[in-house]
């Protein structure tokens, strides 16, 4: 599948309307995002990706439908991770619940752009070395490997080094000034604490797109099924966040279940032009039903400190 020029801009439009009326109607006040409207929210997303996904199968067939659903499921699974950055970033900065949702917005929104760039560059690069895609498969063992024993470790979103570079270069103000990203103070425009938050959500999500992008490489070239797979991934992330960011640790093998797919995704792109090659089928089936594993055990294996919260 080509997309045409006219589909790529009816998509972005499509998708920009969409970010338009979400912040500008049902989002104009800042307010505390409840479990309930983050509930709606994202099986609206959801809802819509699978409308997206028919769409598809009807217009370009049952393969590149397959794709799209393969590459959306991975994607959606594997920005759980970022869920759980986003929340410590917004406890480390002492953000208030009314204002994340604006955060996530704007982060999301550059999100979108900056995933363009290094999808249309990583396919660029496949097609003209396609080598690449085994050296993309040994990387995702190597990180689904040490994603499987790595200890969880403590993060410190204030000494990334974007955001010190950040607070040299630009001018800040010492506390919040309610929602604003910038205020102008004595005729000087300078930058709130909240924009430094803003800048260590875009950097989280690139870091996660450097093993997230890959992964979907695995299941298509195609640029257009990528991105798309991506951007309602992304889309649904805002609303993920406000449903998983207290109930994290309920699905504590879910780590587990995604080391094995990025696993998995990188012994296909191995095998790929092989006898052994495997197909986009029996991918989907294998990540789902691995990612289902995951979750129904966490469900039915609770970890102690839950077992004991529960009796006492």
């Amino acid at each position: 599948m080509t997309a045409p020029l006219a589909v790529w801009i009816g998509f972005g439009v499509f998708i920009l309307v969409m970010l338009a009326l979400d912040m500008g109607l049902f989002h104009r006040n800042s307010h505390v995002v409840r479990f309930k409207e983050a509930a709606g929210w994202t099986i609206f997303w959801v809802a819509l990706a699978m409308v997206f996904n028919l769409g598809l199968w009807y217009l370009a067939g049952r393969q590149k439908a397959l794709e799209f659903l393969t590459g959306y499921l991975i994607e959606y699974s594997l920005s759980v991770d970022n869920v759980f950055v986003f929340a410590l970033i917004f406890a480390t900065f002492g953000v208030p619940p009314r204002w994340q949702h604006k955060v996530l917005f704007w982060g999301i929104l550059g999100a979108l752009v900056m995933r363009l760039g290094m999808i249309v560059l990583g396919t660029a690069l496949v097609r003209q070395f396609h080598w690449l895609l085994y050296v993309f498969g040994a990387f995702l063992i190597i990180t689904g490997v040490k994603m499987a024993f790595q200890k969880t470790e403590e993060i410190h979103p204030e000494r990334n080094l974007a955001l010190r570079l950040f607070k040299k270069i630009v001018p800040m103000t010492h506390g919040f000034h309610g929602n604003r990203f910038l205020v102008r103070q004595d005729g000087r425009l300078l930058a709130t604490p909240l924009l430094a938050v803003l800048v260590c959500v875009e950097v989280s999500d690139v870091i996660f797109a450097v093993d997230s992008i890959p992964a979907i490489f695995g299941v298509t070239l195609d640029p257009f099924i990528v991105y798309t797979s991506n951007v309602f991934a992304i889309l649904g992330l805002r609303s993920l966040y406000f449903v998983l960011a207290r109930a994290l640790n309920l699905f504590h093998y879910l780590k587990q279940g995604l080391a094995l797919v990025l696993c998995f995704i990188g012994v296909k792109m191995l095998l790929g032009g092989s006898a052994w090659e495997i197909g986009t089928f029996p991918a989907l089936c294998v990540v789902a039903g691995v990612l289902g594993i995951a979750v129904a055990a966490s469900i039915l294996f609770p970890p102690s400190e839950t077992k004991q919260e529960t009796k006492d």
